[in-house]
């Protein structure tokens, strides 16, 4: 299989990841790729690298020239190219926020603007890998997590899960400045994030808490969460440090336990040693989420740490890894 694949919105850190990860992929290459504002240039002419990607519109794109389409467009703007490539027939990964959230009041609540295609959100599917991968091979359009749950859910969902992770979560995360995407803004100037640490949306304020909702939700009743998102002055990678409560009865062995049950064959998880915690250079410029366990000296009090490349298993890696199980291609190709 030689998969033909469309990239919307190539420009950004996203589309960037993107298009080095299919360059590289045994069964995979680049149809055609968009940008509105730098249509008629090459990759290269953009970036410092000699990718001679030609750039065009939308517009202009063939689709059917594509078996599978990622779009990398901001938040919002997903809505009607999803409703094009549907059309068309054409399978599709959405890297935005656009289809995470089944429910489209619930989109309206955290995203402050109306859905404008409500009736796609039911055929929708999460791409969270290794929670949903049954679901994903059947998929025609996928939603490709948030940054930040990614980390915090794969954390915390054996746990969850099992039936066994308590109601009040709290969650300190850092994120390395390109997840902030590459449109300039005033916070990720490097006079402004270089040689500080910054807190944003804290509390309960941050979109990428409905994710979490959703995944760790759906098995903890009354869940609450209270995140703190920083940005963190490095160009990319997310640390996610949890402070939970457990069934108390549990020892640190059957905790680990339920652990290595849930990710035992799972490739891109990095379940860490006893007694070592989760880094930026764990996981940084891979695919792969790292979880170290630490128990407390209290019943049931634990903290889990969580890491992964914001770019990668939060964004462009891991909509490839739903690219291939979706065509049944072996779930690792291009990505180790």
């Amino acid at each position: 299989m030689n998969l033909r694949v469309g990239i919307i919105g190539a420009t950004g850190y996203t589309g960037y990841e993107l298009l080095r990860i299919i360059h590289r992929h045994p069964q995979a290459h680049v149809a055609w790729a968009t940008s509105e504002k730098s249509a008629g240039q090459r990759l290269g002419d953009l970036y410092p690298s000699p990718d001679p990607t030609p750039l065009i519109r939308l517009a202009d794109a063939p689709l059917h020239e594509a078996d599978a389409v990622f779009l990398c467009l901001p938040h919002g703007a997903s809505m009607e190219a999803v409703a094009t490539l549907r059309a068309a027939g054409v399978r599709t990964i959405d890297l935005s926020a656009d289809f995470r959230l089944p429910d489209p009041q619930l989109y309206q609540r955290w995203y402050g603007r109306p859905h404008t295609q409500p009736q796609l959100l039911a055929t929708a599917v999460y791409g969270l890998c290794e929670v949903n991968r049954a679901a994903i091979r059947q998929a025609e359009l996928i939603a490709n997590p948030g940054c930040y749950p990614t980390s915090v859910n794969l954390g915390l969902w054996p746990l969850a899960r099992a039936g066994v992770l308590g109601a009040n979560v709290i969650i300190d995360a850092k994120s390395g400045v390109s997840g902030a995407g590459r449109k300039p803004r005033l916070s990720s100037l490097f006079v402004e994030a270089n040689e500080n640490l910054s807190p944003y949306s804290i509390g309960y304020a941050h979109r990428h808490i409905s994710e979490m909702e959703l995944i760790l939700g759906a098995h903890v009743p009354q869940l609450e969460i209270t995140f703190s998102p920083h940005l963190l002055p490095v160009n990319r990678g997310i640390l996610s440090t949890m402070y939970i409560d457990i069934d108390p009865d549990l020892s640190a062995a059957q905790v680990r336990d339920i652990y290595q049950q849930q990710y035992a064959s799972e490739a891109m998880i990095h379940l860490l040693p006893a007694g070592q915690v989760a880094t930026l250079r764990h996981t940084v410029h891979s695919n792969r989420c790292a979880i170290g366990l630490t128990p407390l000296p209290y019943p049931g009090r634990w903290i889990v740490t969580a890491s992964e490349d914001n770019l990668l298993k939060g964004a462009s890696g891991q909509a490839v890894q739903n690219m291939n199980i979706m065509f049944g291609l072996p779930e690792a190709s291009g990505l180790l």
